[in-house]
């Protein structure tokens, strides 16, 4: 039994398929699939019941596959602190991070920690904060930026900031000539959210209603990008995160703050407390937490620090 067998039975099993494991494992599909039959060969049970689209675990398998991950991720720490011992960071680091934070606030700390540190192998991984939760309890991400997590005792939570719920109109909205804007005056209007699986469409909704008032929605979407698109088109208004609007404004777009009480989402940073990092992972964790200006407090449930002043009104 070897390790890259190993390593080939969990990304099959992961993934389901033989095509995405090979893909991911960066090796030929009929290697990979070889290896499998070698690995059944050795344990003396099939691993897989295998269809036209889909590689399914069986019994044997799935006893199987908790065993096979305790022997990598062993032999995982062990390079990691051989790396460690020597000062040195390297090997793969494997970042998660919200699709609504991760092209406004990283780009510019993986450039500084890649320049700084250039032996590590920094990947990216978008989720949604569940998905990424549970990436982080089954160790297959180090670390992760995430916003509205739950208490859990596997996953240490620490405050980076807050930032406001900004309010996206078309510019040709009545609003948008309003001296002021509250919530009151939002209860007719139709709302593009993102899916309910990403929290900011959550926080998003979360907000009405405790203004008194269920949104109407009438589009979802799954990326910012398209939900600006669609204000843009004059199909509603949203209310969008304040880093969005700092990488870029969007031609055709006004942006404003509420008066009253302003919606916000906390950002915090997520690490397996049942495990100990490596250092590649604390060093980017402290270029994260640099990134937002004074050293965060930690906290063991949702994040509650801030770092900007609230913007002021500003048409794109």
């Amino acid at each position: 039994m070897e390790m890259h067998q190993l390593r080939y039975f969990v990304a099959v099993a992961r993934s389901g398929n033989f095509s995405r494991a090979a893909d991911e494992c960066r090796v030929a599909q009929p290697s990979l699939s070889q290896q499998i039959l070698k690995l059944e060969d050795e344990v003396g049970e099939r691993l897989f019941e295998r269809t036209r689209r889909r590689a399914i675990l069986t019994n044997a398998g799935a006893l199987f596959l908790p065993h096979a991950q305790n022997v990598l991720e062993a032999a995982e720490r062990g390079r990691q602190e051989i790396r460690d011992m020597g000062g040195q960071v390297r090997g793969r680091i494997l970042l998660g991070a919200l699709p609504t934070i991760a092209p406004y606030f990283l780009p510019e700390i993986i450039r500084l920690f890649r320049e700084k540190y250039p032996g590590a192998e920094l990947i990216l991984n978008e989720q949604t904060t569940d998905q990424l939760v549970r990436n982080l309890e089954e160790n297959e991400i180090d670390l992760a930026v995430i916003s509205d997590a739950a208490n859990n005792a596997d996953i240490q939570i620490e405050s980076l900031f807050s930032e406001e719920l900004l309010l996206c109109l078309p510019v040709d909205h009545p609003l948008v000539h309003q001296k002021s804007v509250v919530a009151a005056d939002l209860h007719q209007e139709k709302f593009i959210l993102m899916h309910e699986s990403h929290c900011l469409g959550a926080q998003a909704q979360e907000f009405c209603q405790s203004k008194g008032f269920k949104p109407r929605i009438s589009c979802r979407s799954a990326q910012v990008g398209t939900v600006l698109a669609m204000v843009k088109a004059g199909l509603g208004i949203s209310l969008i995160p304040e880093m969005a609007r700092e990488h870029g404004p969007e031609e055709g777009i006004v942006y404003r703050s509420l008066d009253g009480t302003r919606p916000k989402r906390a950002i915090a940073l997520a690490l397996s407390s049942k495990r100990k990092p490596s250092r590649g992972t604390i060093e980017l964790s402290k270029f994260i937490r640099e990134s937002c200006g004074p050293e965060p407090r930690k906290k063991d449930g949702v994040p509650r620090s801030s770092r900007r002043p609230a913007p002021r009104d500003r048409a794109a």
